[in-house]
């Protein structure tokens, strides 16, 4: 045992990583529904292992929070830049009436309970579960004329506050939303959601939009109808959708004298030819007795198939919404297409006539690889598989934005600054809005945003929690019951805050309304509580533009918190 801590401490970087396993292991551990999360099991793994006096240079994490903080603003970016737009100023003040109630909040419980300025950033980190807070307020905290011994007092009380707090400020806010929320908003949600749905057009389906969503077939028919004999490829496509609204139908091959054809939309059908037609499943078996009978051509069905994520960069299709752009004149363009998905944010959005595409959402369609590709350069840029990462753009983003950060100028006594971390934020904005502008640049892949994110944060935190380990179970003592009644009211308050501003100055749908309460708290978790109160996926229609200004406002808070209890 001896020589395991002597190693540890002569070799601190195999503690981080020893930290970071424990960690993810106990963030596993669910009681019930509710599990602690990666970064809080690396906290409490990096205290437990803090025990041993080991010392680790701040630089570490220093390094690996500018990392984290550039992926967060690059993952959000383009929906903070559409949210100062005219469509979603309102979802932006809403975030703001938050994100300013959680501020005056934790001021409020801290000047009440005299807290040092270390309790106070650790109770907006924990309580307001932004994490990224931590980095911040250290930033700010180390800018401040105070002395040695006051300074390390206020870091060693930052992860004491976010540990103790952190815990309700993730399911409670989940329960504040989803059960109380309903009731302040005045009910009734499952049928309130029903009916915008309708008003959306869900139950009333124009061509294209269900049939984009649900799975698709190919099948082969022989033409034995006269009325079907002689019409092009396009008209035959247009009768059906004369037909039923919903019934879209594409030829994508023909064969003909036992030739096997490859056919534009001019092409002129014959009584006999067999047709290879695409579309729903449902929709095939509603009209194929108005085609013919199903004809076995193996042959005839093998061509390619692809489905894609495109990111939507075309900004004529910027706001408008689906039934629009599948009505248009240009419909023809996204011919033999169907659209399957939209991610915002990472978030899964509801297909209706009436949901509107945002630049820098991932739409994924499906259809014959001709058309795909045909289409992917229509609606801007596809998102293929990669493995690569443009670093010179990463690495000149996060050298700029930190540069800019470190910028200081005093007023009174008090420095202000964004700071190198509040400077990468920014940075990861501009550049994530870049991006979404142009995609010939700039390229993070998934996985790659995945380790910036989560691994850039939790080493952070390790090295926070090793750091403060020898002196965090003497300050839990001595603020614990304090603490945790302050994380409630700071957790809470907000979000009540929020639901009436939503309900009687913004005059939100209901379910808007909570959507947009989890986005300005930057809570995943609080979401999927609300969806499943609600039973719909409408509440994430007004989540994306409020957790971009949340998550980025939250964590300048860190810096302002830091010059409000100075």
């Amino acid at each position: 045992m001896e020589w395991l801590v002597q190693t540890l401490r002569t070799y601190p970087e195999i503690a981080i990583f020893l930290t970071l396993a424990l960690g993810f292991l106990i963030g596993k551990v669910k009681i019930g529904f509710f599990s602690l999360g990666s970064v809080t099991g690396v906290l409490l793994a990096g205290v437990l292992i803090g025990q041993l006096n080991i010392t680790i240079s701040s630089h570490v994490k220093s390094v690996f929070f500018l990392m984290f903080l550039f992926a967060v603003g690059y993952s959000v970016g383009p929906q903070f830049f559409r949210g100062l737009k005219s469509d979603g100023l309102s979802q932006v003040f809403f975030a703001g009436v938050v994100c300013v109630a959680c501020l005056a909040t934790v001021w409020a419980c801290a000047k009440v309970l005299e807290y040092n300025v270390g309790q106070a950033a650790g109770l907006l980190s924990g309580a307001c579960t932004i994490s990224a807070v931590l980095g911040v307020a250290t930033d700010s905290i180390n800018q401040l004329k105070i002395g040695d011994d006051a300074r390390k007092a206020a870091m060693d009380a930052m992860p004491i506050a976010y540990a103790v707090t952190y815990l309700f400020g993730t399911a409670g806010s989940a329960w504040v939303l989803a059960s109380i929320g309903p009731r302040l908003l005045g009910g009734g949600l499952p049928e309130k959601c029903k009916q915008l749905e309708a008003d959306m057009g869900v139950s009333d389906m124009p061509a294209g939009v269900r049939s984009a969503y649900e799975r698709f077939v190919v099948r082969c028919f022989r033409l034995t109808e006269d009325s079907l004999a002689g019409k092009t490829v396009e008209e035959f496509e247009n009768h059906f959708t004369s037909l039923a609204p919903s019934a879209r139908l594409f030829i994508e091959r023909i064969r003909r004298d036992e030739k096997i054809e490859e056919i534009e939309p001019g092409f002129a059908l014959r009584k006999g030819d067999i047709v290879a037609v695409i579309g729903r499943r449902e929709v095939l078996l509603e009209h194929q007795a108005k085609i013919g009978p199903e004809a076995e051509d193996p042959v005839l069905l093998d061509f390619r198939v692809q489905q894609l994520s495109i990111v939507i960069t075309n900004p004529k299709l910027e706001g408008k919404p689906l039934k629009e752009i599948v009505e248009s004149a240009d419909a023809a363009l996204v011919r033999g297409v169907f659209l399957k998905s939209i991610r915002r944010v990472d978030q899964e959005m509801p297909i209706t006539p009436g949901t509107k595409l945002d630049r820098g959402d991932v739409v994924e369609i499906v259809g014959p690889h001709r058309d795909v590709e045909r289409v992917a350069k229509i609606l801007g840029y596809a998102d293929r598989i990669t493995d690569q990462t443009d670093v010179v753009f990463m690495g000149l983003g996060i050298t700029v934005g930190a540069l800019v950060g470190a910028f200081a100028f005093e007023i009174g006594e008090i420095p202000f600054s964004l700071s190198t971390s509040g400077g990468a934020l920014f940075a990861g904005l501009v550049c994530g809005w870049l991006r979404s502008v142009n995609r010939t640049f700039g390229r993070i892949p998934g996985p790659a945003l995945w380790v910036m994110n989560n691994i850039g944060l939790t080493i952070f935190i390790a090295v926070v929690g090793i750091s403060a380990g020898p002196n965090f179970v003497t300050g839990l003592k001595e603020a614990g019951l304090s603490l945790l009644v302050a994380g409630i009211v700071v957790t809470s308050v907000p979000l009540i805050v929020g639901l009436l501003a939503g309900r009687y100055l913004f005059r939100f749908h209901p379910a808007i309304t909570l959507g947009a309460c989890a986005g300005a708290r930057a809570t995943t978790a609080a979401l999927g509580a609300i969806q499943d109160a609600c039973k719909s996926n409408v509440p994430a229609l007004a989540y994306t533009v409020p957790y971009a200004v949340g998550n980025t406002l939250l964590i300048i808070w860190g810096v302002v918190i830091v010059a409000l209890m100075k």
